[in-house]
């Protein structure tokens, strides 16, 4: 009986080593054409070019909303971030601490919300099945401890837990102390973004043996825009926009570093061609970014809000150069990833992009969904294959993005028909999310 218990435990140590890595980077507020292979030409990207190079690039990929934590959410549960009541960003909120008489001290926010933790959220579906999890980044789903990565099934965390802070001293505006390793609140120096690299990087170094999947939400190009070469005052809420584009380049290019780091890691462990490789953005980009040729930015439902870069690299599997207009969504990933774990999860709502991945000609058809739920603006959204629709609060849009990818062209009289039909779908899709009341209050 021992020797079969042995002979188990060594063909799942086997089938979990055949398992590919997964690295995930989410770059904050990224502009559409903020990297070379997105068109940039005064920010250098070097590490996002050779995942490029010798990978995909998607180039209609959306971000789940239009802000940080509805998308953060949808990857986390892999399903529409309505179910859990996420209509917008999380503000000023959950339990943190504050540095007072050289002691850190609790102190209760205003809000105390943030996602509860789910046995089939992704991390803990893929640590069941053999993976090492690790997260490095800002997490922005609740700053109480029960809203913690750590309860969410990450083996290992180290970031920010609020929407933005100072990438020096990592305190929110109002002086609020928010930087994390594990669930315990920790001192740190030195430049948020690079300390994420080298803890992402280490990270590998540790666990290069194993299958891991490591999640690098990174603070960046979120707002401050300090730079890793000088260190500003300290942020208030009066001075939290202040900057110019070449503070915002050098963001990018720092954790551009990150990913080369990453890559150079990968490849001296000897584990670069068997790890997915995935670079891409919670929402559109905001101040001093590019969304060229998007219309628009960060909380709106326009492109410039929504549509984002995805850049994909897996040498066993993906080609080199391949770019595919894929309609596809952040919650995609989730139920990829899964999928590369052997894992099928049937409450998840997005689609395994492999088949997609692996041949650009092998298309599915989508029909996707936003709704923005914020008191500054409130819309609603459907993407169903070339058609864009927009529910504002003072009009109606349609679009034909096939041909009019900055949105110049309102169709929205010529095409009574279509606009119907996305109406139609729109409110069977609002009937599904509004069976789940949300656990709190949204804004």
């Amino acid at each position: 009986m021992k020797k079969i218990i042995i002979y188990l435990l060594f063909m799942t140590t086997l089938v979990a080593q055949d398992k590919p890595n997964i690295v995930f980077i989410i770059i904050d507020d990224f502009g559409y054409a903020d990297s070379e292979p997105y068109g940039a030409k005064d920010i250098k990207t070097p590490g996002i070019n050779e995942l490029a190079k010798d990978g995909l690039k998607f180039t209609n990929f959306y971000a789940n909303a239009p802000v940080c934590s509805p998308t953060r959410c949808a990857f986390i549960t892999g399903r529409w971030q309505q179910r859990s009541g996420f209509e917008w960003a999380l503000g000023y909120g959950g339990t943190n601490s504050q540095l007072k008489n050289g002691q850190y001290e609790a102190v209760t926010d205003i809000h105390g919300i943030g996602l509860l933790p789910e046995k089939n959220h992704l991390p803990k579906l893929l640590k069941k099945a053999g993976y090492k999890t690790g997260a490095f980044g800002k997490w922005h789903l609740g700053s109480q401890d029960k809203f913690n990565p750590i309860h969410h099934g990450f083996d290992e965390y180290y970031g920010p837990l609020l929407g933005h802070c100072d990438y020096y001293t990592y305190k929110y505006y109002d002086d609020t102390y928010t930087l994390r390793e594990g669930a315990k609140v920790i001192k740190d120096s030195g430049y948020l973004t690079t300390n994420i690299n080298e803890r992402a990087v280490d990270f590998i170094d540790r666990h290069a043996d194993k299958p891991f999947f490591m999640y690098v939400p990174h603070m960046a190009v979120h707002s401050p825009y300090q730079s890793a070469d000088k260190k500003p005052k300290q942020i208030t809420k009066t001075n939290l926009n202040d900057g110019n584009r070449a503070d915002y380049a050098a963001m990018v290019e720092e954790v551009d570093k990150g990913v080369e780091m990453i890559i150079a890691k990968l490849k001296e462990k000897k584990i670069f061609h068997k790890t997915l490789f995935v670079v891409s953005s919670d929402n559109g980009g905001a101040h001093f970014s590019d969304n060229a040729p998007l219309f628009h930015r960060k909380t709106t439902l326009f492109e410039g809000g929504i549509r984002v870069p995805c850049i994909m690299h897996w040498p066993e599997k993906i080609g080199k150069g391949v770019v595919s207009d894929q309609i596809a969504i952040t919650m995609d990933l989730s139920k990829t990833f899964l999928a590369l774990a052997g894992i099928d999860e049937p409450s998840y709502d997005g689609i395994n992009l492999l088949p997609m991945m692996t041949d650009k000609n092998n298309k599915v058809e989508r029909t996707l969904f936003w709704r923005s739920n914020s008191k500054a603006r409130r819309q609603k959204a459907v993407r169903m294959g070339k058609w864009k629709y927009i529910l504002d609060v003072n009009c109606e849009l349609l679009y034909n993005l096939e041909n009019d990818i900055a949105e110049n062209k309102n169709l929205f009289y010529q095409r009574p028909e279509i606009v119907q039909q996305m109406k139609q779908k729109l409110a069977s899709w609002e009937r599904e999310m509004d069976q789940h009341q949300p656990p709190f209050k949204v804004r």
